[in-house]
């Protein structure tokens, strides 16, 4: 299965995950300082910087579309 590196800057901490995991999951377990409204991605409360690695996420749906702009 293919894995993934997440980065938290404020706690300064990378781990590796298997693929599709979801970043909230992963932040809840660290205890990261993300804030999050609805925990399904709806309401834009938690905006992330991708910064490396874009090609391997999904399309935003449109919703998500919607909220990026």
């Amino acid at each position: 299965m293919a894995k993934a590196q997440l980065s938290f800057a404020d706690i300064n901490v990378t781990v590796t995950v298997p693929a599709g995991t979801r970043v909230i999951e992963i932040s809840d377990k660290l205890n990261s300082g993300i804030i999050y409204g609805c925990r399904e991605g709806d309401c834009g409360t938690c905006l992330m910087k991708v910064v490396e690695g874009m090609e391997n996420l999904s399309e935003p749906s449109a919703l998500e579309a919607r909220i990026l702009k």
